[in-house]
């Protein structure tokens, strides 16, 4: 059996060498020729699989070790009875983390405070969801909005109205051209240009959820605004004036932590046993080397005493890191910039989750740190230990 898998996707020739011959290519230069002879095809987004890369293989299986699903013509593979598989909530947790760091920073930045504001989140499903169990511990007010979940009378959910007049706007929806639900540029000039004083913007969803042109247009008159973009119209050529207007800038990365990554391996590695009728050669905690496990040890003070919660957060992962990777990759000459952009998530470096991460010394922390400081600790999922 030939299995081929985006280079990209961690632990792919451990997870999958044990079902057959493993074959790593690029993803986004993929094409039909490199699939003549293969079995199974493992990607991420950045893939568009269609007739165009299928037609004429001996492609059995899809697998997609993300989230999102519109790279994939799902009816071309029913139609040619080519089983698919996601993995639906592999990354949810690193988009949460992802978001509720990016807003400790923008409070840092701006100088404001997040206790009391109200936050839309607009999509609730698996990243949705768990970004509103960080959300409330912070004392942020979630105004959770999801059209299609409220067409099919799911209780508690506001209109997107509402949702966009909060004071952090934050997308979590799928990526849909038409229909009812249609998401591309949910965000356009109107909604943009009506946000409320102050607001923050935050897009970890698909670039083009976003009006990226209205967007820079509105940013050069909102001062007032603050926005954080993971995703781009036209990945991985993107807006250059947009980039260098908006407060946070990273080149698709918020779904990737380690954790999520390895957690979507495991998933298509399960759904490609059950097609193949077989058990995983591999437990999903046999995957994560012990030496990858983050310790931060304050129990001998050792460590410079912290006095914020993002001070904590930044020693388990530091976005401005990713902040100004992404700035420099902008200035390469234009016909670099986008090989720039996917160079920056192909070498991207181990990320671990906070709730994965031991705390030691949680009582100290607790003496020196204020009381609010201390719960936003607790409510990003850390293993404290006295």
């Amino acid at each position: 059996m030939k299995i081929v898998v985006d280079e990209n996707i961690p632990l792919a020739e451990q997870s999958f060498g044990a079902l057959g011959d493993v074959v790593l290519v690029a993803g986004r230069q993929l094409q039909a020729a490199d699939l003549r002879d293969a079995d199974a095809l493992i990607v991420r987004s950045v893939t568009q699989v269609n007739e165009h890369l299928l037609k004429g293989t001996p492609v059995g299986f899809v697998g997609s070790a993300t989230i999102g699903v519109d790279h994939i013509d799902q009816h071309y593979l029913r139609q040619n009875n080519i089983a698919f598989a996601s993995a639906p909530g592999c990354n949810g947790r690193s988009v949460a983390e992802f978001v509720i760091t990016a807003l400790l920073e923008l409070e840092s930045i701006r100088e404001f405070d997040l206790a009391g504001k109200s936050v839309g989140i607009i999509g609730v499903g698996n990243v949705g969801s768990a970004l509103q169990s960080l959300c409330e511990p912070l004392g942020l007010t979630v105004l959770p909005c999801d059209p299609p979940r409220q067409a099919r009378g799911v209780s508690g959910l506001v209109s997107e109205e509402e949702a966009w007049q909060a004071d952090i706007v934050t997308l979590h929806v799928p990526y849909e051209e038409k229909g009812r639900f249609a998401t591309r540029h949910l965000g356009d000039a109107s909604r943009l240009n009506a946000l409320v004083e102050g607001a923050v913007l935050i897009n970890t969803a698909r670039g083009a959820v976003v009006d990226n042109m209205a967007l820079s247009r509105v940013l050069d008159s909102r001062y007032d605004l603050s926005v954080v973009l993971d995703v781009w119209e036209g990945e991985p050529f993107i807006n250059r004036q947009l980039a260098n207007q908006v407060d946070i800038a990273t080149p698709h990365i918020a779904g990737y932590s380690y954790d999520g990554k390895v957690k979507g391996t495991w998933m298509i590695l399960e759904a490609l046993c059950r097609y193949l009728n077989t058990e995983p050669p591999l437990r999903y905690n046999n995957l994560i080397d012990d030496k990858l496990n983050v310790v931060l040890d304050f129990s001998d003070r050792q460590i410079e005493t912290p006095q914020r919660a993002i001070e904590i957060i930044q020693r388990v992962y530091d976005m401005r890191e990713d902040d100004i990777g992404l700035r420099t990759s902008m200035q390469l000459p234009r016909e670099k910039r986008a090989l720039g952009f996917d160079a920056l998530r192909k070498s991207y470096r181990v990320r671990r989750e906070c709730s994965t991460v031991v705390l030691r010394g949680a009582g100290y922390l607790k003496s020196v740190l204020s009381e609010q400081q201390f719960n936003r600790v607790c409510a990003m999922g850390f293993q404290l230990i006295e």
